[in-house]
C-alpha cells in the first residue's frame, strides 16, 4: 500500500532502529487495506509532529534501553494544552494502527464493519481460549502452550 495511493495514514519514525516496533502498525494499515507512508525523520517526537499537523496525531512510545520507553511515553502525554497527542502502551503499534483505522472509520461506513468485523474476530478468539482451558484444564493448557 505504501505509495500507491495517496497515503491516508503516516507512519513517523525517529530512526529505523523503531522500524522493528512500528512494523504492526503498517502491517494493520495493509489488512484493512488503507493507504500509507513511512517516514524516517531525525530527532523526531510525535509531539513536535503534532504541533505542525492539524490531523490527529498518534504517538508509540518506543522501549528505550534505559528507560524501558517510560520516557518516550512521559514525553508524549506532557504535551501543552492545545496540542493534543494520542497515545498507546510502550511498543503497542498495532493498537496505534488500530486507533488510526477506528478515525478513518467515523467517516467510512464500510471500514466501520471491518473494525467490526475484527473485534468479533477477538472476541471468538477469547471465547475459544476460554473453551480450550475449560476442557484442558490449566496444566494441560500451559503445558500446550509452553511446548
Amino acid at each position: 500500500m505504501a505509495n500507491s495511493k495517496a497515503p491516508f495514514v503516516g507512519i513517523i519514525m525517529g530512526s529505523d532502529s523503531d522500524l522493528p516496533t512500528m512494523q504492526s502498525a503498517i502491517a494493520v494499515c495493509e489488512d484493512f487495506e488503507i493507504p500509507y507512508e513511512v517516514a524516517i525523520v531525525s530527532a523526531h517526537l510525535p509531539g513536535m509532529v503534532a504541533s505542525l499537523t492539524p490531523l490527529p496525531t498518534i504517538g508509540v512510545p518506543v522501549k528505550t534501553s534505559t528507560l524501558s520507553g517510560v520516557d518516550s511515553l512521559y514525553s508524549i502525554v506532557q504535551m501543552p494544552r492545545g496540542i493534543p497527542v494520542a497515545t498507546v502502551a510502550i511498543g503497542n503499534a498495532t493498537n496505534a494502527g488500530l486507533l488510526a483505522v477506528q478515525i478513518l472509520a467515523t467517516h467510512q461506513p464500510e471500514l466501520l464493519e471491518r473494525v467490526r468485523q475484527y473485534r468479533q474476530t477477538l472476541q471468538q478468539s477469547v471465547l475459544d481460549k476460554q473453551a480450550k482451558l475449560d476442557e484442558l484444564g490449566y496444566r494441560a493448557y500451559l503445558a500446550q502452550h509452553n511446548q
